[in-house]
């Protein structure tokens, strides 16, 4: 059992960070923005809808010329197809009777990760509403495509500047809502709830954040036995390694780096929320891999010493940055805005403790064995940095070497 043990370890880690290139994304993640404004008394609204031009060149095949450039004669031959599927994917009932939806005048307009075509919005539901009626919204946009895709939703149903707004995550497991046309606290809880699902998917879903918090963790049950720094032998090997004599230093350790990933995270999710700073996709996602490839690279040769915690606490401030570009994408302000940053920062610490409950105590167990030290440390390490820098390459310089990457 105890060759077993570390050999089903090597493969489960070894193994995923192999197969990593095939499903993880190499840009910011698939979103579209939908804002509705539903009036009260008549079940009547408009709103917009922002899709990513890249999105709907990959189910269209807009770029008909194939030259790489989708341009404004491209998209505008292609308007009713892109209306017509986007529609298509949207629906909206009450009391069982589906409301009409209808797209005004297509424009372009430019977010954090490129151009994205807007779709005004005009809805027209039969018969009146009552207070007490329930709205029911059906989004199914690109997730028969790409299951990590997001609709950022901004739903207004005041009368006046849009300060009732609230923000919700549609995914492609949670993509009904129940919308009560007397709107209040359920439906701020409601929102609530969603962004902390889609924080803790974020990290489940993440490879690149899983990958960065493994190869954080991978250490954590070990110590060098003499300060790499000062040592002129180069790479550790297994034998520069040894096991840590008790759990508790280990738990120390993982600790500092989840507290460190959690102050910075929530330091640049509140800076974001008060609007002093944000930082656009195409500068933050080449910046996340790149951290992936220095916490990997850390393990193998030595830059950090035992102060990993100092890159947790760089790829925090990266990732908040990261969620808050997105919600700014969506127009989301004030409290709604605040709301949304909370829930979905809690949802991210979340999924961060499940990590770690899950593999700390594993590494623990193995951290005696030769192969844990040799292959899983070491070749896991260095596997992650490879595939880090790929996906900064991708990032950097928007090309694509894997037909899964998006």
């Amino acid at each position: 059992m105890r060759r077993v043990a570390p050999s089903l370890m090597i493969v489960l880690v070894l193994g995923g960070v192999i197969l990593a290139p095939s499903t993880a994304q190499a840009h910011k993640p698939s979103d579209s923005y939908l804002a509705l404004t539903l009036a009260k008394g008549a079940v009547a609204g408009r709103g917009h809808w922002d899709v990513a031009v890249r999105d709907l060149d990959y189910v269209l095949a807009i770029d008909a010329d194939g030259d790489g450039a989708i341009t404004w004669g491209e998209l505008r031959t292609r308007r009713d197809d892109i209306a017509a599927y986007a529609l298509g994917r949207l629906s909206l009932s009450v009391g069982g009777e589906a409301c009409a939806l209808k797209a005004g005048t297509m424009e372009i307009v430019r977010h954090s990760d490129g151009a994205y075509v807007r779709l005004p919005l005009a809805l027209d539901c039969p018969g009146q509403a009552r207070a007490t009626a329930t709205a029911e919204l059906d989004y199914c946009l690109f997730f028969d495509v790409d299951p990590q895709h997001r609709g950022l939703l901004r739903l207004d149903q005041s009368e006046g500047a849009g300060s009732d707004a609230r923000p919700l995550i549609l995914t492609a497991s949670d993509h009904r809502l129940s919308i009560p046309l007397a709107m209040g606290t359920a439906h701020a809880l409601a929102g609530f709830r969603s962004f902390v699902v889609a924080g803790a998917r974020h990290i489940a879903g993440g490879i690149d954040h899983l990958l960065f918090l493994l190869a954080l963790l991978l250490p954590a049950v070990l110590w060098r036995r003499a300060d790499p720094l000062a040592s002129a032998a180069g790479s550790p090997t297994a034998s520069d390694w040894a096991p840590v004599g008790a759990l508790r230093p280990a738990l120390t350790d993982v600790a500092q780096i989840v507290t460190a990933f959690t102050v910075a995270h929530s330091l640049t999710l509140s800076v974001a929320a008060l609007g002093l700073a944000r930082m656009p996709a195409r500068l933050t996602e080449p910046a996340i891999a790149a951290s992936v490839v220095i916490a990997a690279a850390n393990n193998v040769w030595p830059l950090f010493g035992r102060d990993r915690w100092a890159v947790a606490f760089a790829l925090g401030l990266l990732h908040g940055f990261g969620f808050s570009s997105a919600l700014a994408d969506g127009g989301f302000s004030g409290t709604g805005f605040v709301t949304a940053l909370v829930g979905f920062n809690f949802g991210v610490e979340l999924g961060q403790l499940a990590l770690v409950a899950a593999f700390v105590p594993l590494a623990f167990a193995l951290r005696r064995t030769a192969m844990y030290r040799r292959f899983v440390l070491s070749g896991g390490s260095l596997a992650i940095a490879a595939i880090a820098l790929i996906w900064f390459v991708e990032r950097a310089l928007d090309v694509r070497f894997f037909t899964g990457s998006s």
